[in-house]
């Protein structure tokens, strides 16, 4: 197997919350050190219920693989700290709002003219140059705003937000991917390069469905529940006790459909024979489909369409995925010891690569835990200067 392949690049992490210690978690996964630089605070995910002996699930799933070192930003001697990290470091990650980095000098202009193979990635909500870029931006708004809430909700009720904060987490995966692509145009170049990632431009670019529809579609997307708006049968449908799903996108699919309920004169049924004639009349299609599935258990409808081969699946739980077998077959969830002993369970990333070992993960780390080995190691900073550090408050943690 070959080595993890961001074995050897190191990463300082300014980043707290979602977006990007996703991203730098992600990083962390393909083998690059990662050093979290947080606050006398920490990162506020630590105190974000539930918690485990004390620290956040948040933090302890989004912080794995990680160092810590906690350093007081406000002060000279702190960022003079961080100076002297960059320029033995490869990529810095930080969330601030635009220009926060500048006003405390750790601006990339300043920190790549010592090491101009630097590369910064800037996650912010709405870019570093917009109009918008000076407005506090959390998940909520940029599912406002992008126009995701518009979409998503039923159609005669109100916009609504989904399940989980998918603005931060796109804006993260983009923020990785792109971290990636730079360090590729490095080695053709030799220099390093700000990589400007805004949440509101992840989440936008995936609405590629209400975008066709606005685009090139006859009238703007709207809610439409729990269907797909540019097919049918495609969405959630009702059995005798409880809810499962259809997604049926071709006309050989809902041939298969019309024959697993036992009506194949459907697949020819001038209402259904087409996906625009079967969108057109998707409540007369929804209430066929219920009348046969209502007489049916969950389990019962779900083992008749998969004989059939129809796309479908009963609708689980979280609880019951983490525990699935699709979990454990993929190792998704992976239990691993804290340094005070407690075992924790956190995610594993999830791609697999046929040639490529991936590390083994090790346990998010206690605030401030890795201060005296990053600093000894990388800068060759005395026992005793640290403690003069932590005396002047400039240090914080263990």
């Amino acid at each position: 197997m070959n080595k993890p392949c961001l074995q050897g690049i190191r990463v300082l992490d300014f980043t707290r919350v979602l977006s990007g210690p996703f991203c730098t978690a992600l990083l962390a996964d393909l083998g690059a050190e990662v050093i979290k630089i947080e606050s006398p605070q920490g990162d506020d995910y630590r105190h974000i219920p539930p918690f485990s002996n004390g620290t956040g699930g948040l933090f302890l799933l989004l912080n794995r693989g990680k160092k810590s070192v906690s350093i007081d930003l406000k002060t000279d001697r702190g960022k003079d700290i961080l100076r002297a990290l960059a320029g033995k470091s490869d990529i810095i990650v930080e969330n601030f709002r635009p220009g926060v980095m500048d006003r405390m000098g750790l601006g990339y202009e300043e920190m790549s003219r010592e090491n101009p193979r630097l590369i910064q990635a800037s996650i912010s909500g709405f870019g570093q140059k917009s109009r918008n870029g000076h407005l506090p931006a959390y998940d909520l708004v940029i599912q406002a705003l992008t126009g995701f809430m518009d979409v998503t909700g039923d159609p005669d009720g109100a916009p609504m937000m989904t399940g989980e904060s998918v603005a931060d987490l796109t804006a993260g995966l983009f923020a990785s991917w792109s971290i990636l692509a730079a360090l590729l145009s490095r080695e053709q170049t030799g220099r390093g390069q700000m990589v400007d990632v805004a949440m509101f431009d992840c989440l936008f670019s995936f609405l590629p469905a209400a975008l066709t529809q606005h685009l090139y579609g006859s009238a703007p997307p709207t809610r439409v529940g729990n269907r797909h708006p540019l097919g049918a049968p495609f969405g959630v449908f009702a059995a005798s006790d409880g809810h499962y799903t259809i997604a049926v996108l071709n006309p050989a699919q809902f041939r298969k459909l019309a024959k697993a309920m036992g009506q194949a004169g459907l697949a020819d049924d001038i209402r259904f024979a087409s996906n625009a004639a079967r969108m057109e009349n998707h409540a007369t299609l929804k209430d066929l489909i219920e009348d046969w599935s209502r007489s049916r258990i969950v389990s019962e409808t779900i083992a008749i369409l998969q004989k059939h081969d129809v796309p479908c699946s009963p609708i689980v739980s979280v609880p019951e995925a983490a525990s699935g077998s699709q979990a454990e077959d993929r190792g998704l969830l992976r239990r691993i010891k804290r340094p005070d002993g407690d075992c924790i369970t956190t995610l594993s990333q999830p791609v697999k690569f046929s040639t490529m070992e991936i590390p083994d993960t090790t346990a998010p780390p206690e605030l401030g835990g890795d201060n005296q080995k990053v600093l000894s190691d990388l800068l060759q900073m005395s026992k005793a200067e640290m403690e003069d550090l932590y005396s002047a408050g400039v240090l914080h943690g263990q």
